[in-house]
């Protein structure tokens, strides 16, 4: 009981620290409203279920170790982030923020195309492979349980993720209104695509 409040404890400090997946749910909130939030957030409590279990069973430890292997996965999750922050850029520039433009980015935002954001931004990143794979052994006992606890406290990390992600969604989605005023949707493409190209820069540079 000591091991998971102290895992719960760690937990909430690193899904509390803002990064590339609270900026891409944030972003999709924004543009397409809590729906697509939640479904971001749904995507990236998934991808981290994938690297739960890669991590439980060892493959993540064979993705850090292999240097082609590492160098693919960091540099398409680079790409992926930039791509994205142009998108933002693009729909600042554009005047993403137009009377009619929160219904159109809402049905470009469908349900699958929130999800697989969310996902792919997750399986692109080999740093989730490091942290999962460093985080869990710590907290899992030693023996034949191991692959059992890993696999449990890795999936109550994607399920606080989600929690939290979703909770950004629904109060971007109460405050709808505001955001969707031309000037405020504009500035906040434009904050959102710097942040995630900014993400994908330092992904790109990043060492092991």
């Amino acid at each position: 009981m000591t091991a998971l409040i102290a895992f719960i404890g760690v937990s909430v400090v690193v899904i509390c620290t803002p990064g590339p997946d609270t900026v891409l749910t944030m972003r999709n909130a924004f543009s397409g409203g809590q729906r697509s939030g939640i479904w971001t957030a749904a995507g990236v409590a998934l991808g981290q279920a994938v690297w739960t279990v890669a991590a439980s069973l060892g493959v993540a430890g064979l993705v850090h170790a292999s240097a082609p292997a590492f160098l693919t996965l960091k540099y398409a999750g680079a790409a992926y982030l930039c791509y994205l922050g142009l998108q933002s850029l693009r729909s600042a520039w554009r005047g993403g923020g137009a009377p009619h433009a929160p219904e159109v980015v809402q049905q470009r935002l469908t349900a699958g195309r929130s999800l697989r954001q969310g996902l792919i931004n997750d399986l692109a990143n080999p740093k989730m492979a490091a942290f999962f794979m460093s985080l869990l052994p710590q907290f899992a006992p030693a023996g034949g349980g191991a692959f059992a606890a890993m696999l449990g406290l890795g999936l109550l990390f994607c399920l606080l993720t989600f929690a939290w992600l979703a909770l950004y969604s629904l109060a971007i989605g109460r405050a709808r209104a505001w955001f969707a005023r031309a000037g405020v949707r504009r500035t906040l493409d434009a904050v959102s695509g710097c942040l995630l190209i900014a993400f994908g820069a330092r992904l790109a540079v990043t060492d092991r």
